[in-house]
């Protein structure tokens, strides 16, 4: 669809789609130039910001809230691997990492693990790091 016709079906004034792409709360065209052409997710973002406009939220919070992007857009899920080292810690190691590096975490790790359970077997006295 055209700027015009986005404009209309969203309910907006085509001046006020043009600052939105702007600020960067809206993408640009999906084909720019004198043709320019948006899709119905540029209609859907228009629509999800004139609701957060409608609760309140100012253009600097819809901003922050939608990050640049459609509000359908998830993030990529992040492996991690849970170590725990006690019974009350628990440590959190993002997956993927070099073997050299694991080796140097998991080492780590495992000096925690000891320290904790020698500072169990201690309670009066504080073991440092």
């Amino acid at each position: 669809m055209s700027l015009g016709e986005l404009a209309a079906a969203a309910g907006l004034p085509a001046r006020t789609v043009r600052f939105y792409i702007a600020r960067g709360l809206v993408a640009g065209p999906a084909k720019s130039g004198r043709g320019a052409v948006y899709t119905a997710a540029h209609l859907a973002r228009l629509e999800w910001i004139k609701e957060l406009q409608s609760q309140g939220r100012t253009l600097a919070e819809i901003g922050a809230i939608g990050g640049g992007q459609s509000p359908e857009v998830v993030p990529e899920p992040t492996a991690w691997w849970q170590h725990a080292v006690a019974d009350d810690v628990v440590v959190w190691v993002r997956a993927g990492a070099a073997p050299w590096r694991t080796r140097q975490i998991r080492k780590w790790i495992d000096q925690l693990a000891r320290q904790l359970a020698q500072a169990n077997d201690e309670p009066g006295k504080e073991q440092d790091p």
